[in-house]
């Protein structure tokens, strides 16, 4: 669980979806899906605050963005964990493949898109996102309140074509809002759902390890380095979740 949480924490500094390294794992030693899913929310909070606190200075300039966006994820995150009640299990092994794979077509083409899009971009455009790109984020926070594999590839992509950033900088931004949705999730856990508290506390040191080494990994990538991590990681998880 320690290790799972280590590797976890690292790979959704630098891109996202540990949840599909440390959920198999918590399945595998007993726990119902139910519990499995909420402990693994609680767990990883301190991961992604760790990486994010790894990304610090690429927040320069980003509490605008971090207001604006925390709002709309931190919202759709509370929704989510609704839903993990109210849908039935089998849900998300057909939503989340779907999902990533728009991701990942979307971070493929970020570049050609990004480009077309700041052509036609108003001059006068908010550089912090539309309200189109507030409602995309408000989604995310839901599909990240209920299962939350690959959150942080969706939250790329998004950012990627919607701001007029570098990668790292949105990585950043993805780490802080990763965090707030799983903290989020993890609360309505904990009054509507059992925690297995010892997993939960060796997620949480692995997961805060991994996020230190994450930061360190990630911050060094060049941006198509990057973006091919995210798209190798990406595919793996559909493999995983259909197979």
């Amino acid at each position: 669980m320690f290790v799972a949480g280590i590797w976890a924490g690292t790979i959704n500094t630098v891109v996202g979806s540990g949840t599909l390294v440390t959920f198999p794992v918590l399945l595998a030693v007993g726990y119902s899906p139910i519990t499995a899913n909420a402990t693994n929310s609680l767990g990883l909070v301190s991961g992604s605050a760790s990486g994010a606190i790894g990304y610090r200075a690429e927040l320069g300039g980003q509490g605008r963005r971090l207001i604006r966006f925390g709002i709309a994820v931190a919202a759709g995150g509370a929704i989510g964990a609704g839903l993990v009640f109210a849908l039935p299990a089998s849900t998300f092994q057909m939503v989340v493949p779907v999902f990533i794979g728009l991701a990942l077509v979307l971070v493929i083409f970020q570049p050609r898109l990004s480009r077309r899009v700041a052509a036609r971009r108003h001059p006068h455009a908010d550089p912090d996102g539309s309200r189109w790109t507030i409602l995309a984020v408000f989604l995310t926070g839901i599909y990240g309140g209920y299962f939350g594999a690959a959150q942080g590839v969706v939250q790329l992509a998004i950012f990627g074509l919607a701001l007029d950033e570098n990668m790292q900088r949105i990585n950043g931004l993805k780490n802080v809002l990763t965090a707030l949705v799983n903290f989020v999730a993890a609360v309505v856990f904990v009054f509507v759902a059992h925690i297995a508290w010892g997993a939960v506390a060796l997620l949480a040191v692995g997961a805060t390890i991994g996020g230190q080494v994450g930061a360190r990994i990630g911050r060094r990538l060049p941006p198509n380095a990057l973006r091919g991590l995210i798209v190798v990681v990406g595919l793996a998880a559909i493999v995983k979740l259909v197979m």
